[in-house]
C-alpha cells in the first residue's frame, strides 16, 4: 500500500538514492526534508523532481516550528531520518554544528514524530514508523578480526561518531519511554553516484583527473567494508516496510578493504576508462599524508541478521559498483564541478583544533 513518507536530508548522498529508488520503484510518495547545507544539492534529486508523488521543503531539523509545520502539511506514515552532518574529518575541525545537527537536530523530529503519531489512529497509528539511519562508527574500532553485530557495544572515537551515538540512544529512548515506533540501522561506509567530493572514492577520482597527488592517510592500511548506495536505499526500505518496531539491522556490502587498495581500484579503472595522456598509470600519483587523528583502525559488519530476517542481501559486488562509479564521474562532470566551483575544493580537512 501507498505510504507517505518525509524524508529527512533527502538532497544528501544516501538521502538522493532512497529518494530516487522509492519514486522509481514503489508507489509511496514522498516529501523530501532538507536544509540544503554545503553536502546537499537539489541535482542530485533532479531525476525525480518532476514526479507527483515528489515533494520538497528546504528547513532546519532543528527549527522545532518549521518542522512541526512540515509534518502537519505532509502528514506522514513514515519518516526516515538521514539528516546529520557526516564527515569525520570536518567534525574534528568543528564539532559544534555535528552536535547541534546530530543530535538536537534527532531530538526535534523525534519529538514532532511523537507528537503527530499521537495525532493518528487506527491502522495509520499501528503502522507509523520513525527509521533512522546511523553508522557503524559508533561501534568504535576493530581489531584484525571480528565482526560489528546488533550487540556490538557502543564504543565512538569521533565527534561525529558520538554525536551519531547520542542520537541512536535518543531514538531508542523515545521506543523504550514514549512508545513512538521506531527502527534503526547502521551501516558501513556507502559510496556510489552523487556522493559529495571530499569523501575517499569521489576525491581520489576528481584528484586524479586533476593530476594532482592522491593523499592516502598513514599507509593506507585502515580498513572499511563498502556498500554500494543504492543496495542500502534497498536495505532502508525493506526495514522500514518490514521491520518490528524497535527492531536494529546491521546494514554491509561484505566488502572489506583497505583504503590502499580501495585507491588503487579507483586508479585501475580510471587506467582503463580515461587514460592519462602520458600513459602513465595514475596510481603514480598517489602519496602518503599525515594520518587522520584518532584514526579507527578496521571496521567490518555482520549483516546476517538482516538477510535472515528480511531477505535483503547486498547485490553489487565492490568491483562492479566501483566500476559503476567511476563511469558515472567520468559522464557526469558537470554534478561535480559545480560542487567543486560552490563549495569544495578538495583541499585536506581534519586536522585543525577547534
Amino acid at each position: 500500500m501507498a505510504k507517505r513518507i518525509l524524508v529527512t536530508g533527502g538532497a544528501g548522498f544516501i538521502g538522493s538514492a532512497l529518494v530516487r529508488h522509492l519514486i522509481r520503484d514503489t508507489a509511496h510518495h514522498v516529501h523530501v526534508l532538507d536544509k540544503l547545507t554545503y553536502a546537499g544539492t537539489l541535482t542530485s534529486l533532479e531525476p525525480v523532481s518532476s514526479d507527483p508523488r515528489y515533494g520538497f521543503t528546504q528547513a532546519d531539523i532543528c527549527d522545532a516550528d518549521a518542522v512541526t509545520a512540515i509534518f502537519s502539511a505532509v502528514d506522514p506514515d513514515v519518516v526516515v531520518h538521514l539528516a546529520a552532518e557526516s564527515h569525520v574529518d570536518r567534525s574534528i575541525d568543528g564539532p559544534q554544528a555535528f552536535i547541534e545537527t546530530n543530535v538536537v537536530g534527532t531530538y526535534t523530529m523525534l519529538q514532532a514524530a511523537r507528537v503527530h503519531r499521537d495525532k493518528l489512529s487506527g491502522d495509520r497509528r499501528d503502522g507509523f514508523r520513525f527509521h533512522h539511519v546511523s553508522t557503524d562508527e559508533v561501534f568504535g574500532a576493530l581489531g584484525d578480526e571480528g565482526l560489528f553485530t546488533e550487540e556490538t557495544a557502543y564504543d565512538p572515537r569521533s565527534p561525529y561518531s558520538a554525536s551519531k551515538a547520542g542520537s541512536d540512544h535518543l531514538v531508542r529512548a523515545w521506543w523504550h519511554t514514549y512508545g513512538l515506533p521506531i527502527t534503526v540501522t547502521n551501516c558501513s561506509n556507502n559510496y556510489g553516484p552523487y556522493h559529495f567530493p571530499e569523501k575517499l572514492i569521489p576525491l581520489m577520482i576528481v584528484k586524479a583527473l586533476a593530476g594532482e597527488t592522491l593523499p592516502v592517510y598513514g599507509r593506507g592500511e585502515n580498513v572499511r567494508d563498502w556498500l554500494y548506495v543504492e543496495d542500502h536505499a534497498r536495505a532502508i526500505r525493506t526495514v522500514f516496510e518490514g521491520a518490528a518496531p524497535g527492531a536494529t539491522y546491521n546494514v554491509g556490502g561484505n566488502a572489506e578493504r583497505k583504503n590502499l587498495d580501495v585507491v588503487l581500484g579507483v586508479c585501475a579503472a580510471l587506467d582503463r576508462m580515461r587514460p592519462r595522456a602520458d600513459g602513465k598509470p595514475y596510481a603514480e600519483q598517489i602519496g602518503y599524508v599525515t594520518d587522520r587523528p584518532g584514526h579507527d583502525f578496521r571496521y567490518a559488519i555482520d549483516c546476517s541478521r538482516l538477510q535472515a530476517d528480511l531477505g535483503w542481501s547486498p547485490s553489487v559486488t565492490f568491483e562492479t559498483g566501483l566500476d559503476k562509479t567511476v563511469r558515472w564521474y567520468l559522464d557526469n562532470e558537470a554534478w561535480w564541478r559545480a560542487i567543486l566551483s560552490r563549495s569544495y575544493s578538495g583541499e585536506r580537512l581534519g586536522l585543525k583544533s577547534a
